[in-house]
């Protein structure tokens, strides 16, 4: 199975659980989480955190919260992410992307 559960809020109720996993054949950490309020989202849109990066979320984006208690197994998603290769795999097509090719 490419998605691999990596552990939900130790402190989940019966309604909504931030969950975390990771999808292998799409190389990503998949996040569920509280949507941010507004004044959050705002907050974080409207401050340019890399210079000459767009400011805002893209219509396709969304800002989510986690609480912090959730460190271990966000840690533990990523360790997974490695050991399977997938940076490396990442890195490699970025590198591909960045260097010149034969003419």
């Amino acid at each position: 199975m490419p998605l691999d559960f990596m552990g939900m809020d130790p402190e989940t109720k019966e309604d909504g659980s931030a969950t975390v996993w990771v999808h292998h054949e799409q190389q990503k950490i998949i996040i569920q989480g509280v949507t941010a309020d507004n004044d959050l989202a705002e907050e974080i849109g409207s401050v340019e955190w890399v210079p000459g990066h767009a400011v805002g979320i893209p219509a396709h984006e969304s800002v989510i919260s986690l609480p912090v208690r959730m460190v271990p197994i966000l840690r533990k998603a990523c360790d997974a992410a490695e050991r399977a290769g997938l940076s490396d795999a990442a890195e490699g097509r970025a590198e591909e992307r960045s260097s010149p090719g034969d003419a």
